[in-house]
């Protein structure tokens, strides 16, 4: 039995930017921090995914610490990854440090994978 990707179980309607979003998430939560086995999503890294006019996808996210080994390559991927989303037309990927990030901003579900819980 194949698997189905979390994007392919989301309705296709390339003009509407909810399930634009949506498609986005999805992809998003495909991409792991390499140090934890999580996704960026679930971490609490993405603070925003907006759909702009166009099909432009903006995306605000941070990371762990200023000093994450990653910090050149996973704004890169994110960015790559959710230009390849159905109805995305370009991405850009604002890197913020502010506020913060701390270990209360991961999902419950990121929590428990990591025995936080």
């Amino acid at each position: 039995m194949s698997e189905v990707s979390a994007e392919a179980q989301i309705p296709v309607d390339s003009a509407d930017p909810e399930q634009i979003r949506e498609r986005v998430i999805a992809t998003l939560r495909t991409i792991y921090d390499p140090e934890i086995p999580v996704n960026i999503f679930e971490l609490g890294l993405i603070y925003d995914v907006a759909i702009a006019e166009g099909g432009e996808a903006r995306i605000r996210m941070t990371l762990t610490t200023p000093m994450c080994p990653v910090a050149e390559e996973l704004p890169i991927e994110v960015e790559s990854k959710a230009r390849t989303v159905d109805g995305v037309m370009s991405a850009r990927v604002d890197l913020v440090w502010d506020p913060p990030w701390t270990m209360e901003m991961m999902s419950e579900a990121a929590k428990l994978e990591l025995g936080m819980l």
